[in-house]
């Protein structure tokens, strides 16, 4: 029996998700998980250490290293062959930031990545303060697999 998978933490979604070659029509597409745009960014934009992204995303640094593998693989097939690039799916949770207006008591989330809120969506106070650490929730059209593991 496979081991479960663990969810993978993804801090935005992509502002695109759908390249294509734009001087002729593709031969055909490349669907790339979310997690794996992630792993991307980690390594690749921001350079980080295979541990240090692993870490980011709360996965191994073995899991972290297919993750990477597959995505280059992937991008690279897709540059080469002239195939568009779509941007869905994976096993991933987005992390969110809790926050607490400090008139009403008022607490909500908001996905990390927006813009912290300039008022309470309950008194409008700019009495606000962020709680606790970062949260997962599950996000866009990820699957969670945590509901299946039954650890949810």
């Amino acid at each position: 029996m496979p081991r479960p998978r663990t969810c993978r933490c993804v801090q935005a979604l992509p502002n695109a998700d759908h390249f294509h070659p734009c001087n002729r029509q593709p031969t055909g597409e490349v669907v790339l998980a979310v997690e794996e745009l992630e792993a991307l960014r980690l390594a690749d934009l921001e350079q980080k250490t295979q541990e240090e992204a692993a870490s980011g995303m709360r996965i191994s640094r073995q899991t972290f290293g297919r993750i990477v593998e597959s995505a280059r693989s992937k991008v690279a097939d897709a540059l080469v062959s002239g195939k568009s690039i779509l941007i869905q799916g994976g096993t991933y949770e987005m992390e969110k930031r809790e926050f607490k207006c400090a008139d009403c008591g008022h607490v909500w989330e908001a996905p990390f990545g927006t813009p912290r809120p300039d008022e309470c969506p309950e008194c409008n106070s700019v009495n606000l303060h962020r709680v606790g650490g970062p949260h997962m929730a599950r996000h866009g059209e990820g699957h969670c697999c945590c509901k299946e593991a039954g650890t949810a």
